[in-house]
């Protein structure tokens, strides 16, 4: 206590005195930091600790698409031969090619077949963007298909991935709607007859035949309304539906601890 008293005399500071305005100028900057700090407003405060890290992109599904850590077989183009990344790179190149084609394309009955003769003889680009649409398709459905056999052939749906399984049956089952809803839009002759096939079908559906059979025609028979109807599912309610369970897929392929290692 004297030797304190007699440092205030003499104009300096104590010891303790020094240490609290470190502190002060600690927490001022960290909260300086915490303001002007680029991407702030996004970021939430945490201590930074490998299992702080890790509970960061255990709760984040876009950090689960980047993990830190992969395991070894993951890597390996042998194992998995890339058929879910291929799988996701097609279903984001029908996105892009989807929406060139909507600028060009009406669904109604009077202008579907004219816009698509047009696009593919007027509008620069347009037959080779209409082809790659229509080809990426053919390959998701292959690409989603092989994937399945490849998890199944090695045992990855078993516990504790069986959910996930689940989940990819729902996916591959979107892919088969998203293929079949596209096959009416070009509204020719093919696609006609592909509709009244399908919709005949839906119609045998026990206790609910005649009205799924309604809601997918639009009425009683085929017209202006089955092309909108359809049009609808295939560019804005499939794709919807899709990108939800994508997430939750990719999602729950990092909650089980990446993908199954081999047998």
């Amino acid at each position: 206590m004297a030797l304190a008293k007699t440092m205030e005399r003499n104009g300096k500071k104590t010891p303790s005195q020094r240490v609290s305005e470190i502190v002060d100028k600690t927490q001022g900057s960290q909260a300086w930091n915490s303001i002007f700090r680029p991407g702030s407003v996004f970021r939430k405060g945490y201590t930074d600790s490998p299992r702080n890290r890790s509970y960061v992109v255990m709760n984040s599904v876009l950090y689960h698409l980047h993990p830190v850590k992969v395991k070894r077989h993951a890597v390996k183009v042998s194992y998995t031969l890339c058929l879910g990344g291929l799988s996701f790179f097609l279903f984001i190149l029908l996105t892009i090619t989807g929406i060139f084609l909507m600028f060009f394309y009406r669904p109604t009955a009077a202008q579907a077949w004219n816009d698509i003769y047009t696009l593919q003889t007027s509008v620069t680009f347009g037959l080779l963007v209409r082809n790659m649409h229509r080809w990426a398709a053919h390959l998701m459905v292959l690409t989603v298909f092989l994937h399945m056999a490849r998890v199944f052939y090695h045992g990855a749906y078993k516990p504790p991935r069986e959910f996930n399984w689940v989940i990819g049956v729902i996916l591959l089952t979107l892919t088969l709607l998203l293929s079949f809803t596209g096959y009416l839009l070009p509204w020719d002759q093919l696609s006609l007859w592909a509709v009244t096939v399908g919709t005949n079908m839906m119609g045998y559906t026990p206790v609910f035949g005649d009205q799924v059979r309604f809601v997918l025609l639009g009425g009683k028979e085929i017209g202006t309304d089955t092309l909108l109807r359809w049009y609808v599912l295939h560019v804005l309610f499939v794709p919807f539906v899709t990108v939800i369970f994508l997430a939750i897929h990719f999602w729950r392929v990092r909650k089980d601890g990446g993908i199954s290692g081999p047998l």
